[in-house]
């Protein structure tokens, strides 16, 4: 690890709908992984899920991450944007198909809300398919146990509909992913 301490935690969701979604969604977390201000602490399982919104396209394949981080918000999210960029991502229609997707959720503790970044996001809670794997991914971090709280009612009220459990996801820890 270099001079910077990774002394921040991060949760993101990673979604896919086009070519191989799960080698997707590993070499994104590849990526990040990869550069020396952000490591991957854990991760949900895949669920595999209905789109929402624009629904004339493929299921997505949805999951979550928690990352420990020396970056600012916003130097995360350009992070993020730039992954995306580098695995094909091309933003064509809001809410249309993409080879993946990266959404900064919740930065520990921070709010803000800038044209760039609204933080929490803004509509994490009011999308199951973020928040059943953000409920596994919160579930070992004490200092979440607000968020953990809040985000167990909405799973409560909204139900797990249009969910299906994809696999359990055993990386980092040398396993590959099932190859479903």
């Amino acid at each position: 690890m270099g001079s910077r301490e990774l002394n921040r935690t991060a949760y993101i969701a990673l979604g896919s709908n086009l070519g191989d979604r799960e080698r997707l969604l590993r070499q994104a977390l590849d990526a990040l992984d990869a550069l020396e201000e952000i490591r991957v602490l854990r991760l949900s399982g895949i669920y595999e899920t209905d789109p929402v919104g624009y629904t004339d396209q493929p299921a997505f394949l949805n999951m979550t991450a928690a990352l420990a981080t020396s970056l600012q918000p916003l130097t995360l999210l350009e992070r993020l944007l730039e992954i995306e960029l580098r695995l094909g991502r091309v933003r064509e229609e809001r809410w249309g198909p993409r080879t993946i997707d990266l959404d900064l959720l919740y930065y520990e503790g921070v709010a803000m809300h800038t044209d760039t970044l609204i933080l929490p996001h803004p509509r994490m809670m009011e999308r199951t398919f973020v928040l059943v794997p953000l409920l596994e991914t919160l579930a070992d971090d004490a200092a979440a146990a607000p968020l953990r709280g809040a985000v167990s009612e909405a799973v409560r009220q909204l139900g797990k509909e249009g969910m299906t459990r994809w696999n359990t996801n055993n990386w980092p820890d040398g396993s590959e992913l099932s190859g479903n």
